[in-house]
């Protein structure tokens, strides 16, 4: 086992708790789309002749439905199909030892809860959650997936909407408040398959009190050097010797 491995571990192994930030590189893991990080852009665009962040906005949502539907549909509910990675099921694993107390994210796959995940945190809402913009009334994934052109309210046959954070729209401030305290809570955070300059960071990190900011990605970037700890690799293979030394040490 690597030297690094053995630190983080000893590190986890101290930590009263420990707050993991999960982002963009665990999706592309995953085999799903990075919908909001312009990774697909000029194909979306080509195909739609809107880019993502206009299609996937509120104001798209309330003047083209019919448009806004046919690419919820086919670009993100169509990705469903692909089960979470191997690291969501990980820290899945990470939480049911007691080493990892709760994780934050930004995407709206779902994907920590779908692996076995407890104690998460999504900041723009998730795509199995959807509501009557009049009513309120809930509705499934399946509802909106197997609907009409635009999926109605049984009720008040008012438009159906996804509980996620549309472009265009500010994060909740329950949420924001809930992931803020969480950070504040952690003596150590887990950021793993982002940067530390990614939105998701430069929202949360000021929050952070605590003594160790341990840094897990495979793609290299200029504030790395921030981090306490760096390791320059794959999210799940990380996290798969982290469990591995740490259920030997347990043994």
């Amino acid at each position: 086992m690597s030297d690094i491995t053995e630190i983080i571990c000893q590190i986890l192994k101290k930590s009263r708790y420990t707050v993991a930030l999960s982002g963009f590189g665990m999706l592309v893991e995953s085999g799903y789309p990075a919908i909001r990080d312009g990774g697909e852009s000029y194909d979306i665009e080509q195909k739609y002749g809107y880019s993502t962040e206009e299609i996937f906005s509120s104001s798209f949502f309330s003047t083209r439905k019919p448009q806004f539907y046919d690419f919820y549909r086919k670009e993100i509910l169509s990705a469903l199909d692909t089960p979470p990675g191997k690291g969501f099921y990980e820290m899945a694993r990470l939480e049911e030892m007691g080493i990892l107390q709760t994780i934050i994210t930004r995407r709206i796959f779902h994907l920590p809860s779908r692996a076995g995940c407890k104690n998460v945190t999504e900041l723009h809402g998730n795509v199995y959650r959807n509501y009557c913009t009049h009513c309120g009334q809930e509705y499934s994934m399946e509802y909106v997936r197997d609907g009409e052109k635009i999926p109605l309210c049984e009720k008040c046959k008012q438009a159906i909407r996804p509980d996620v954070r549309l472009f265009g729209e500010m994060v909740d401030n329950q949420v924001i408040t809930r992931a803020a305290t969480e950070i504040q809570k952690a003596d150590v955070l887990l950021v793993l398959g982002t940067n530390l300059k990614s939105y998701l960071c430069t929202q949360l990190l000021d929050y952070y009190e605590g003594d160790k900011l341990l840094l897990i990605s495979k793609e290299q970037h200029f504030s790395d050097k921030f981090a306490d700890i760096y390791w320059n690799s794959r999210v799940d293979d990380a996290l798969d010797k982290i469990i591995t030394e740490m259920e030997k040490n347990n043994e």
